[in-house]
């Protein structure tokens, strides 16, 4: 039987087993949400794979995923990491494990619905056709925020502005954490460069990509705040994030994020 009749009759049996996409969730404590994101995930027409990089949640949340893994077990993965590492750790750590697997597009998704699911085709079609990486924006036309209160609104979009100022980035919603890369860019990127492991991790990969040369596309969604679990974003989050941008500003002009 010719090749390609076989990937048909796989693909039919078992839509998700050959994905070229991953989404990386990172975990602390979501055991209200873990299981309906990654359902979510999987109800969508196109095929992704998912990889829980989980912060020894002592809610139980890793448990949650791995008895999900009975009912997915070749597209649904987890990787449990001791104690509170930081987001960007976790990424990182999701990155190079996908990277080592036949993967085209990475995401990076929340955990708590804050980030749509459905986005996820648009994000994958985005970075696609720019070859780079795409942005799930609030403030390009047709992104929206909703049940936010205005301190925190305009915390962000002041958080925004900044960074667009200083980076000279055109990218409208730099703090987003609603993101695809197409493997090109995180095979390029030296991760020992990126300094940030908290928020500003998000400003910074963005940089890094930019700072590479390559594009990156916004595509317009509307973040929701999460409605179970508890927040892990405050405004200090935010105001530490911005005091390193002047840093990681002044060090691009001496040092290159790609891999030498």
């Amino acid at each position: 039987m010719p090749l390609h009749q076989l990937q048909t009759i796989k693909e039919t049996l078992n839509p998700t087993a050959l994905a070229d996409s991953i989404v990386i969730i990172p975990t602390y404590n979501e055991k209200e949400n873990v299981a309906k994101i990654i359902q979510a995930v999987f109800s969508l027409n196109k095929s992704f794979h998912v990889l829980i990089v989980d912060d020894g949640s002592p809610d139980g949340t890793a448990a949650i995923v791995k008895d999900l893994q009975k009912e997915y077990p070749e597209s649904l993965f987890i990787e449990e990491r001791k104690g509170k590492l930081g987001l960007g750790t976790a990424y990182i750590h999701g990155f190079n494990w996908s990277l080592e697997r036949d993967y085209d597009f990475i995401f990076e998704m929340d955990a708590d619905f804050s980030h749509n699911p459905n986005d996820l085709e648009r994000l994958h079609e985005a970075a696609n056709n720019c070859g780079g990486m795409s942005v799930g924006s609030r403030y390009v036309k047709g992104g929206q925020l909703k049940n936010w209160p205005l301190d925190r609104i305009l915390l962000s979009y002041g958080a925004s502005w900044y960074v667009r100022l200083i980076t000279w980035m055109p990218v409208k919603d730099p703090t987003a954490g609603f993101v695809c890369y197409s493997r090109k860019v995180l095979e390029s990127m030296d991760f020992d460069k990126i300094r940030f492991i908290g928020y500003a991790f998000q400003i910074e990969m963005k940089f890094a990509t930019r700072s590479m040369g390559f594009k990156i596309a916004e595509v317009p969604i509307t973040f929701i705040d999460r409605v179970e679990g508890d927040s892990k974003m405050h405004g200090g989050i935010i105001k530490e994030a911005i005091m390193g941008v002047l840093s990681m500003k002044w060090k691009s002009f001496f040092d290159s994020y790609k891999k030498a």
